[in-house]
């Protein structure tokens, strides 16, 4: 008997080991990120801060359970979340993408982000000024080297711009096929602009508040929105994005308390100002 219940708890031991926190640990959401994302995850020491770990501390507090996040590339983030055994989501600034959908399940949206191009400030590359808005169109970096944050969304669109062509599985021409523009791939957003310092780059191209946060730590830096061109200047548009939070598929009890966070934190006051945006500014440095 006593073989046997040896037997049947070295069986338990294993399969704890094997599905890891959703299998055993009921009591800690392991929550995956990219800590170099300012001000949605950074470092402050040696503790991981900002926007989304506020956001899930409170979806614990409704839990009940206690949060854990892990610095991880941000490349492993869906896939690792998809697979359930590891982590239990994802918060990162993750764009919600078609194909990504398919891997995980997604939060209501609950900040929308705009592609921006950091460049040194006597930078020689056109940018456009439209009803006193300065922004930058695709066209103008043709022929240029772009950093990205490897597997953002930063990385697909640009990818997508200098390699898509419609015989292949993109299903058009990217604006700057066959321009010589080619596209240099970072592990963080950071070390793409110190890329350009190096002269490895003449641009880099990441998220607006990323992009802002490292100017505003960089003099030598400037950047503007990109914007795609319309047939004219008032067509032209800004490229956008909406972030969310992923869980693995199934995980409803887990995706549901997000979104009741979340549609907390965007209400907006009697300024017009939710909660989420106080939270972005405190951590850019810029609470009013």
């Amino acid at each position: 008997m006593k073989k046997i219940i040896a037997l049947v708890l070295a069986t338990l031991m294993l399969v704890c080991t094997v599905v890891g926190f959703t299998g055993c640990n009921q009591d800690t959401i392991i929550v995956q990120t990219n800590a170099f994302f300012a001000p949605f995850e950074y470092y402050e020491g040696t503790e991981i801060v900002g926007v989304d770990v506020e956001i899930m501390a409170m979806v614990g507090e409704r839990l009940n359970k206690k949060v854990q996040f892990d610095n991880v590339s941000f490349s492993a983030i869906i896939d690792n979340v998809k697979d359930g055994t590891v982590c239990d989501a994802g918060a990162a600034g993750i764009t919600i993408t078609d194909s990504r959908k398919e891997k995980v399940d997604f939060s209501i949206p609950y900040y929308t982000s705009v592609q921006y191009v950091i460049m040194p400030v006597n930078s020689e590359l056109a940018t456009k000024t439209v009803d006193g808005v300065e922004y930058m169109v695709w066209e103008a970096l043709a022929g240029k080297t772009i950093g990205v944050q490897m597997d953002t969304t930063g990385y697909i669109y640009t990818d997508g711009e200098i390699n898509a062509t419609e015989d292949n599985d993109y299903g058009y021409e990217g604006v700057l096929y066959g321009t010589g523009t080619t596209c240099t791939p970072f592990s963080t957003a950071q070390l793409a602009a110190d890329g350009i310092t190096a002269n490895q780059i003449d641009a880099v191209i990441v998220d607006e508040l990323p992009a802002q946060y490292i100017v505003s730590n960089n003099s030598s830096f400037k950047c503007v929105p990109l914007y795609y061109s319309g047939e004219t200047d008032a067509d032209d548009a800004p490229v956008m994005e909406d972030y969310a939070i992923c869980v693995t598929k199934g995980n409803t009890e887990l995706l549901n308390a997000i979104n009741a966070v979340l549609t907390e934190l965007l209400v907006e006051d009697e300024n017009g100002v939710s909660q989420i945006e106080k939270m972005v500014m405190r951590h850019m440095g810029m609470e009013q």
